[in-house]
């Protein structure tokens, strides 16, 4: 591989659209060098901005997913039951769209994408990379599902053995496991978009998804019951495989080739079985979390798997915003890794952990701060009483704990993939993390029940991030952890602060939504103050322009007012 800067090559490069590719220099001398930087630095914030806008429509969704849920059918043994079988499409989603498929596939098409810039020989490295792997990766797909749906009562049996009737949630799994297939097909789409710089279709997946959920609930709710719900996960499903194809099949057809019977050279390796089990095991076992948590929860009275959800879904919306900037920067890494740009691809993921981590603190704070008035805001209508409401808020401020935890471990195993080679470490990382979760809560779940379980949670998932932070080497980004570790210090320190002004805040109306509104302002106001003063995430140098821009605009106002 030749070193170089990280820049997208192939037939692309010139687009400058959201939908396209990462422009690129002119790479004659410095100057156009300093045009590259600034062009993909533009690109790579409007990209991020983009994703976070969809992001934030599709958590918004979810939100009103969850509420539709909670409203209809409140949170008792019908909720609990559906929520069994909802552990299908999380683990589907985790393990082929968000972390399994991503890590493996996006690699790949990184390395097919330099290949294809490089011109070697006549045929089309990234055609042949999708007639090799697609039609194994739907076999397989396929295979699994009709396996989880003929094996559903067994499932729901070993996920919480202690539901009362079990009946209900296996006519549920039965048709949340055809997701698997679906999951499958959005994954490899939704990586193969985003490998080529493209971020519209993929950001719009879970948008679609949601939306097929809530209106299946209200449109057969009255007739189906809490099984409409799981009928809404199979036909979204169907809705991101049908809002990614056209712009992927577009890409894949750019480039007349003929296709080859098999993958070799370096994109062979990156999809070597070897790493896709590493994959696949890693994100099966992050997410073996959730299945701990339920199968604790099963033995308590009924509700508590429904507020463990509720609690995890509100608390992890700033996870899932902050983690925008990792999605977007993930293909800029895997491609400076593929054309030798190692230094690159190290500050790349240096500024991205120590950016997330600001991000998901700031959300942190105002989630500790405000979740009594948070909870009541979205979900105490209908079936939702405020004992529900309270049981959630006290759940949810101890899941924040683990928020940094979750964000960073989302962050640091892109490095550890990022080049396309298999590595162990993270599935032992996160083994090590799973034992303390459930050590933890076999303690704590006698004495504080759903709250002992979310301290599980938030625990064994903060042991797994200190693990994957020291365990950076050189067979991964060689990210400096001392500085990394250093410079989180300052943001942890700004949301502390900004945790105990916004409790005082929240105290000051009756209110929810004036209370919600008072908390965020308060925390956001001192968080960015403290930010400023301490320089978290050099926010001094990415606060400055801004400054001065205001300054002389209000300057240049006030002489043409003379």
């Amino acid at each position: 591989m030749r070193p170089g800067p990280a820049r997208t090559a192939g037939p692309y490069d010139h687009t400058t659209g959201l939908d396209g590719t990462l422009p690129a220099g002119d790479g004659r001398g410095q100057a156009g060098a300093l045009r590259a930087d600034t062009a993909s630095g533009r690109f790579l914030a409007k990209a991020t901005l983009l994703s976070a806008v969809l992001s934030m429509a599709g958590a918004v969704l979810g939100l009103g997913r969850d509420q539709a849920l909670a409203h209809l059918f409140g949170a008792g043994e019908a909720t609990d039951a559906f929520l069994v079988a909802w552990t299908v499409p999380e683990l589907a989603a985790t393990l082929l769209i968000e972390d399994g498929m991503a890590f493996v596939l996006v690699p790949a098409f990184s390395m097919a994408l330099a290949r294809r810039a490089r011109g070697n020989g006549a045929l089309d490295p990234v055609r042949a990379l999708v007639g090799a792997s697609l039609p194994r990766l739907c076999l397989a797909f396929a295979a699994t599902a009709a396996a989880l749906v003929a094996g559903a009562p067994l499932l729901v049996s070993a996920l919480a053995p202690g539901l009362p009737d079990p009946s209900l949630a296996v006519s549920c799994t039965r048709l949340t496991a055809t997701c698997v297939l679906s999951f499958g097909l959005a994954g490899y789409c939704s990586a193969a978009l985003r490998a080529h710089r493209s971020y519209l279709a993929p950001g719009a997946i879970y948008i679609a998804y949601n939306i097929a959920i809530i209106a299946t609930m209200f449109v057969v709710g009255e007739r189906w019951g809490v099984r409409s719900a799981a009928l809404g996960v199979a036909l979204g499903g169907c809705l991101m495989v049908a809002v990614q194809t056209p712009s992927l099949v577009r890409r894949i057809a750019g480039r007349p080739g003929r296709a080859e019977r098999g993958y070799d050279g370096d994109g062979g390796r990156a999809l070597s079985s070897g790493l896709v089990a590493a994959v696949l095991l890693f994100a099966l076992c992050r997410q073996s979390q959730v299945l701990i948590e339920r199968y604790f929860a099963s033995a308590l009275p009924a509700g508590a798997i429904s507020h463990l959800n509720y609690a995890q879904k509100i608390a992890q919306l700033p996870m899932s915003l902050s983690m925008m900037v990792c999605v977007v920067t993930f293909p800029v890494v895997a491609q400076a890794i593929a054309e030798g740009d190692t230094e690159g691809a190290r500050d790349r993921v240096e500024r991205d952990i120590v950016l997330i981590a600001c991000l998901v603190l700031l959300g942190a704070a105002v989630v500790v701060a405000c979740a009594p008035q948070i909870v009541q805001l979205l979900f105490q209508r209908g079936a939702f009483t405020a004992q529900d409401t309270a049981a959630t808020a006290s759940v949810m401020r101890v899941y924040a704990a683990g928020l940094l935890g979750q964000t960073l471990v989302g962050a640091l195993v892109r490095s550890y993939f990022a080049a396309g080679r298999t590595t162990w470490f993270p599935l032992g990382a996160m083994g090590v993390g799973a034992f303390v979760t459930v050590v933890v809560n076999a303690w704590a779940v006698g004495p504080w029940g759903a709250r002992g379980i979310a301290a599980g949670n938030a625990i064994g998932i903060t042991v797994t991030a200190l693990l994957m932070l020291q365990g950076l080497g050189p067979r991964s980004v060689p990210v400096r952890v001392r500085r990394v570790v250093a410079q989180l210090v300052r943001p942890v320190c700004a949301a502390l602060c900004a945790t105990a002004v916004g409790l005082l805040s929240a105290g000051l109306f009756t209110s929810p939504a004036a209370s919600v509104v008072a908390c965020s302002f308060s925390v956001t106001a001192v968080f960015l103050l403290l930010a400023w003063i301490l320089d978290a995430a050099d926010a001094r140098s990415l606060l400055l322009p801004v400054v001065h821009f205001l300054r002389h605009s209000v300057t240049r106002k006030l002489g043409h007012g003379r």
